[in-house]
């Protein structure tokens, strides 16, 4: 590995370390040489994050930085010299691990979406798995190459997977995406709880959610339960090397679930998360895992 190689791997890892809150638990679990390439996946996927959701700039705008970044990646990716840390190193780990283009174009094409006309409105179910699809489900089809897998069945694992991963978010975020507008709530199970999209989205910090309003969370948290499965099934699937990495990830996020239902759906009060010391006693069991003789074999 060349010295830029090196140092690129380094601006990710400092990426990952300060912006990945409940992924960077996971990643410590990691050998070196998947752990560099997770973050060199994760630092680029924040570059199109942030480039989408900078709210100083109009959505236009927005949209015209993302799709000049697009094209120095695509440009990047066909040899052309680059400069940037981040398109250096996901290079290298995209060689080393095998992962199709077609993947990172549609992790970008998942920050994107927040910046369509109607970001906000999702009739069904099946309209917002596609949403979860493109921004988290992709994420877990482009990690299981890092990770290392044989068995086809691990790929709609992964995608379920990240089905529960994003329904988890939906739920931390309720009210933040409320205070920008949007809604990530299938419109079909508000019109069963009958309760209207703007009352959801006119909920203010500290208001108390309705018996109905509530039921509508709660649909969702059934329907991420119901998807963790998934990722149960998936851990025997990957390499032994990445099940510690695994496991922390998906028991991160289903403790987080297991928050929030237990503070009854309470999201807009205040915001519910995993604290340190508890991620922490979740690596350090993932570590004590991977110790053990004979656990992930």
């Amino acid at each position: 590995m060349t010295p830029e190689v090196q140092a690129a791997y380094a601006a990710c890892r400092a990426i990952a370390r300060k912006k990945a809150k409940n992924f960077y638990y996971a990643f410590i679990a990691l050998p070196a040489s998947k752990r560099d390439a997770i973050c060199a996946v994760y630092a680029f996927m924040r570059q199109a994050d942030d480039l989408s959701d900078d709210e100083s700039h109009t959505i236009a705008h927005r949209r015209v930085a993302l799709d000049a970044w697009l094209t120095n990646w695509h440009q990047a990716l066909a040899g052309a010299p680059t400069s940037d840390p981040v398109f250096v190193a996901l290079l290298d780990a995209q060689r080393s691990f095998a992962i199709p283009s077609q993947l990172l174009d549609q992790l970008v094409q998942g920050t994107a979406t927040d910046l369509e006309p109607k970001f906000a409105e999702y009739a069904t179910f099946p309209d917002l798995y596609r949403y979860c699809y493109l921004v988290a489900s992709v994420v877990g089809l482009v990690c299981i190459r890092i990770f290392g897998y044989l068995d086809p069945r691990a790929e709609k694992l992964a995608e379920e997977t990240g089905i529960a991963f994003q329904l988890t978010n939906i739920l931390r975020d309720v009210r933040e995406d409320a205070e920008r507008g949007r809604l990530y709530l299938p419109l079909e199970d508000l019109e069963r709880c009958g309760v209207s999209a703007s009352s959801m989205t006119a909920i203010s910090s500290g208001k108390q959610l309705t018996p109905p309003q509530r039921q509508v969370l709660a649909i969702q948290a059934e329907r991420a339960g119901q998807f963790y499965k998934s990722a149960e099934a998936l851990l025997p699937l990957i390499s032994p090397d990445s099940r510690a990495a695994m496991w922390v990830l998906v028991t991160i996020y289903h403790r987080l679930l297991r928050h929030i239902e237990q503070r009854n759906f309470d999201v807009f009060s205040t915001r519910i998360g995993v604290p340190a010391y508890e991620k922490l006693s979740i690596l350090g069991c993932g570590l004590f895992k991977t110790l053990a003789q004979g656990v992930w074999a």
